[in-house]
């Protein structure tokens, strides 16, 4: 199925829905994904998947309660067939991670048929061609430059460069990317606190009304965003400090404690734009456990490297050729580590 194909079919699964039900991923093209489809459908209700990037049977509960007359998956990347089996419904599947084959879904892929992926918010906004402003700030924050760039930059003049050609450099250089940071750091805390913000967001009229606080919905999730982002920095800080001790060393392997936020995929992303030759490891302890984000500049490919290091070794994760996602056993993350080293022959 092409692009093109792939387009058509969300247009049309979304027109010929009145209720529909969207599990989308914590982050934010899962978000700007969702909201695509939400504001321009006007109906539905959004869950937000804060734990792992899998949609299980236990979701199920989550359709009887609603009652949809369809579901969309969008960006996840596992849906197990157990959850097809037992829903009643059409279900469609948004994404663009590796494939895995399903039954009794319409998996929309462009991976599928050999087609280059893209994000899954692009894939939304081509299909329903409004909200532009949402749809950049999902593609460049899962590191995609879109071909619709110039006419951002033309309508929102004051949050970017067209002559920019890097996603690091929209992320860590403009004011597009403290949107992008303020959309990812609203998704933080409990699930109610993130559907607080998520409901406000599907109200905003303008980037503007968020970055100058022009209205209260606007202040509530930029208020939220700088208080996040004092701990954020305090990391950061933290983090450069230990790639000093470690210069020589092609890893920046980076492990902190738990805290009420996680930070590991924000922070991830701005180690690599800042040491841009390392492969960057970077872990939250919690629960017995230590999830990582794992980012490189591109030499290696990460996501078969994890794959190989994962074996024997109590623990699970996967994601794209230059950014993936692990969670890993606290006393056997040693192992891994070393494992995952011999694997890129490091």
């Amino acid at each position: 199925m092409t692009l093109q194909s792939i387009y058509k079919h969300i247009k049309e699964e979304i027109d010929e829905c009145a209720k529909p039900l969207f599990f989308f991923d914590n982050d934010p093209d899962g978000l700007t994904s969702f909201l695509l489809l939400y504001r321009y459908k006007k109906e539905g209700h959004g869950v937000v998947i804060k734990t792992r990037p899998r949609i299980t049977t236990e979701f199920v509960r989550k359709v009887n309660e609603y009652e949809p007359d369809k579901i969309f998956i969008l960006d996840i990347a596992q849906v197990d067939q157990e959850f097809l089996d037992q829903v009643n419904v059409p279900v469609v599947w948004i994404d663009h991670h590796p494939v895995e084959r399903r039954e009794k879904v319409l998996h929309l892929n462009p991976r599928l048929s050999g087609e280059t992926p893209v994000p899954t918010s692009y894939m939304c906004y081509q299909a329903v061609r409004q909200d532009l402003w949402i749809a950049m700030i999902g593609s460049i924050a899962d590191w995609y430059v879109p071909d619709f760039k110039d006419q951002f930059c033309e309508h929102y003049p004051g949050l970017a460069d067209p002559i920019l050609k890097e996603p690091a450099e929209y992320l860590f250089t403009t004011k597009l990317g403290e949107l992008i940071r303020i959309f990812s750091f609203n998704l933080k805390g409990s699930t109610t606190d993130a559907l607080k913000s998520i409901k406000i967001m599907s109200r905003i009229s303008s980037p503007e009304e968020i970055l100058e606080q022009q209205t209260g919905q606007g202040k509530f999730l930029y208020k939220k965003y700088e208080r996040i982002e004092k701990d954020y920095q305090a990391l950061k800080k933290v983090a450069i400090a230990q790639e000093k001790k470690t210069k020589k060393d092609p890893f920046l392997v980076f492990i902190y404690e738990e805290d009420n936020i996680s930070l590991t995929k924000d922070l991830s992303n701005e180690l690599l734009y800042l040491f841009p030759k390392k492969i960057i490891v970077l872990g939250r302890r919690k629960s017995g456990e230590i999830k990582c984000s794992l980012r490189c500049s591109g030499t290696y490919k990460l996501n078969i490297a994890l794959e190989k290091a994962l074996m024997g070794i109590q623990g699970y994760g996967g994601g794209h050729d230059y950014a993936c996602g692990c969670c890993i056993k606290e006393e056997e993350f040693p192992s891994f580590l070393e494992n995952f080293k011999k694997a890129l022959d490091l």
